[in-house]
């Protein structure tokens, strides 16, 4: 009885100094349920001292706990360029900041400048993309999850896509191909093998019910050995010669050419064959914001936009404002700009310069050695293809390696486990961050 009795009144607990500058209404919430929980732990026996002072540094900590932000800056030293857990690609600071005075004004998102009327967002974007790519019009939705959906629920509603058996993929988040289709009320008509598929599959899949010929692109996986599958400009032919849409879902588009000898066509590549429609992401090979980028035939752009579904599928100033910046910067040639595609052409030579930097930073009391590896770019974009890189391995005295790795995770820094050893790969760390991490090493040497 006595313990209830020296709990303290909430209007004279919130008024102690320490929460003096602290917004009134959020502290009062937090007070009471502070007090209320000790009442509650009082009565159970679960509680049999306590002080004032206790509370107060409870109730400071769950302020910062729900007041600081959820998501925060890492250094990806994984390796591993397009990190979808880590947020995919990188904006460039520089666009962000160009793009900063047009999000933060009124601007001419749905303004036609020269008649003075209602214009369309997508129109903003669609010259610059339609210079580049060679399409005859753009509409960007906000994934390619979405651009898969609305196209599939504008042409192919209660009637058949054609699709083969080996391209029935599922990605992150347990996204399905096949589910996707039925809740866009699409019929799946899986044609060929899981190996290998041919034309005439699809040739005899088609039917008066069939609206579309469509190609996806092998997320996460590649099938090797006693396997074939049908290229997309023999689907874009057969298709116009059944009077039918051709369909090809990238996943992963890039307008340029890869390194390290990566095969994988681009989206002006696959533009030439005159497709009826082409879809891939935006934040992936591209180096840009979350989007879906569909490109194609006018007419079927045209249709697209009428969907009412598009209303909940389109995007906003920030990401067409950032987005136009990244088709600008490939279509100028500056490239380098877009630091997706900088650490992806970044040369062996640099980034040994990098790791050679950190470590000669590195205090004598800790082992470190640079090494020759191999990473992914990530995201699904190339399934199984690696390209190589440098990397840092890191051995401090005896600690054990998973201990090590959550060690450099609770100083932001993400970095890989392989063959017994913690890397911290270079291909994925920019050069602003080479003084934390040369810092973090040094922190962790004296644990």
């Amino acid at each position: 009885m006595f313990l209830l009795k020296s709990i303290p009144k909430v209007d004279k607990f919130i008024a102690r100094k320490e929460f003096s500058e602290l917004p009134l209404s959020l502290v009062t919430t937090l007070a009471k349920e502070i007090v209320s929980e000790l009442r509650e732990n009082i009565l159970s026996e679960r509680v049999t001292t306590f002080s004032e002072e206790d509370l107060v540094k409870t109730l400071l900590q769950r302020y910062e706990e729900l007041t600081k932000p959820s998501l925060q800056t890492l250094i990806n030293a994984t390796g591993i360029i397009v990190h979808t857990n880590l947020g995919r690609s990188l904006i460039d600071a520089d666009a962000f900041l160009r793009v900063k005075d047009l999000v933060t004004n009124y601007n001419n998102l749905e303004f036609d400048l020269d008649s003075g009327k209602r214009g369309e967002r997508y129109s903003l974007i669609s010259k610059c993309v339609c210079r580049l790519l060679g399409c005859e019009d753009v509409l960007i939705v906000n994934n390619n999850a979405s651009a898969v959906f609305l196209i599939l629920n504008t042409f192919a509603k209660k009637k058949e896509v054609v699709v083969s058996r080996g391209e029935l993929v599922e990605i992150g988040g347990s996204f399905r191909v096949p589910d996707v289709m039925k809740q866009s009320g699409a019929k799946l008509k899986e044609v060929g093998t899981t190996n290998k598929t041919h034309l005439y599959d699809y040739e005899k899949a088609i039917s008066k019910k069939t609206a579309m010929l469509m190609k996806v692109h092998k997320s996460n996986y590649s099938i090797e050995g006693f396997s074939s599958d049908v290229e997309f400009g023999e689907i874009v032919k057969l298709a116009y010669e059944k009077g039918l849409i051709d369909y090809y879902d990238m996943g992963s588009g890039h307008v340029f050419d890869l390194p390290y000898g990566l095969d994988e066509p681009s989206v002006l590549d696959y533009m030439k064959l005159n497709p009826s429609l082409l879809s891939f992401s935006g934040d992936k090979l591209l180096g840009s914001v979350q989007a879906g980028i569909i490109v194609g035939k006018k007419e079927y752009i045209k249709e697209l936009k009428k969907n009412q579904l598009l209303r909940m599928l389109r995007v906003d100033k920030l990401t067409l404002a950032l987005l136009e910046e990244s088709f600008k910067a490939v279509l100028l040639g500056n490239k380098e700009q877009i630091p997706t595609i900088k650490m992806l052409f970044c040369s062996l030579d640099e980034l040994r310069d990098d790791a050679k930097e950190v470590q000669s930073q590195i205090k004598q009391n800790i082992k470190t050695k640079i090494v020759d590896t191999k990473t992914l770019i990530g995201g699904g974009t190339t399934p199984n293809k690696t390209i190589p890189s440098i990397a840092l391995a890191v051995d401090a005295k005896n600690i054990k390696v998973k201990k090590l790795q959550k060690l450099f995770r609770e100083r932001s820094i993400i970095g890989r486990i392989e063959d017994d050893e913690f890397l911290l790969d270079f291909r994925t760390i920019q050069k602003t961050q080479l003084q934390q991490v040369a810092d973090a090493i040094n922190e962790i040497a004296d644990v």
